[in-house]
Order: structure tokens, then C-alpha cells, then sequence
């Protein structure tokens, strides 16, 4: 005799497949969706209609869309120093209508994120990271040698 399952009021939305597990077989919340294809839209835009020399080195890093989907952040990174990155921003400023009618015309959503852009430091700040992690590993190779030069010296004394 076989014994049929019945649903157990206890289970939680997970086991029955209606919690933050289904939401991440699907692909993460709506606004996660939204900003990857802002993303994907924006970079694409970039390369083939925007003609101002300002955006010719930027690329899109990642965009963070509000849970509303009224706002969306755009991070991006320029190659050249500060004199490029404020040149992008100015770039941007005045494409920034340019591209959320596009963004408008593309996606099928009922309001159209604000954009905002921001450069991304984060770029900047791994460099500064692997800086400090070659100079940690420079000092422990120094120590390494000195403390080896020690122990020769110690058994050179002993013999």
C-alpha cells in the first residue's frame, strides 16, 4: 500500500519551491534583471550610437537598479587619469537623455529608471590592494632571507 504525501502546513516556502530559492533558479530579483539589461543595453549604445569623443574609452561596470526600479545607478570606467574621468561626466550629462529614451524604447517597462553615473573606483582600489599585498609579500621574502641567514650563521658558530 502505498502512502501518499500530504502537504505539511509546516514546510516552509522553500522546500515547496515558492521562496528565495525559486527566485535565484530564476535569476535573481527584478531589479537585478532590470540592471543587467540596462547593462547590456548601455554598453551596446556606447559602441555603436554614441558618437561623442568624451564616451569613446568608457566602458559600463555594473549598474544597481532600486527595488522600485526608479533609479538606476551606472558605474563605469574610463581609461586615461582624472582629466578622462571628468571629461566621461560631462559626456554623460548630456547623453543622459539620449540614453534613457533608448533604454525607454528597449526595455518594456512601465517607467523608465533615472540614470545616474558614477565612475567606479573599484578599479582604482584592487590596484591599490595588489600594491600592498606585493609589498607584504616583499617583506615576509626579506624576513624569510634574513631569518635563513641567521640559522647559517648559528650552526657556522656551532661547528
Amino acid at each position: 500500500m502505498a502512502v501518499e504525501s500530504i502537504w505539511d502546513p509546516k514546510q516552509t516556502l522553500e522546500e515547496i519551491g515558492l521562496g528565495r530559492e525559486r527566485r535565484e533558479v530564476q535569476g535573481g530579483k527584478r531589479s537585478d534583471k532590470v540592471g543587467r539589461t540596462i547593462l547590456q543595453e548601455l554598453s551596446t549604445l556606447l559602441v555603436e550610437k554614441v558618437s561623442d569623443p568624451r564616451l569613446q574609452s568608457v566602458s559600463i561596470s555594473r549598474v544597481e537598479v532600486t527595488g522600485d526600479l526608479g533609479l538606476a545607478k551606472i558605474f563605469y570606467t574610463v581609461q586615461g587619469g582624472k582629466k578622462a574621468v571628468s571629461e566621461a561626466a560631462k559626456g554623460f550629462k548630456r547623453a543622459a537623455g539620449f540614453m534613457r529614451s533608448h533604454i525607454a524604447h528597449t526595455i518594456n517597462l512601465r517607467f523608465t529608471p533615472v540614470l545616474q553615473f558614477h565612475y567606479d573606483h573599484t578599479a582604482e582600489k584592487v590596484a591599490e590592494l595588489e600594491e600592498i599585498f606585493q609589498e607584504i609579500a616583499e617583506e615576509r621574502k626579506k624576513t624569510e632571507q634574513k631569518a635563513e641567514l641567521s640559522d647559517n650563521i648559528a650552526e657556522s658558530a656551532n661547528e
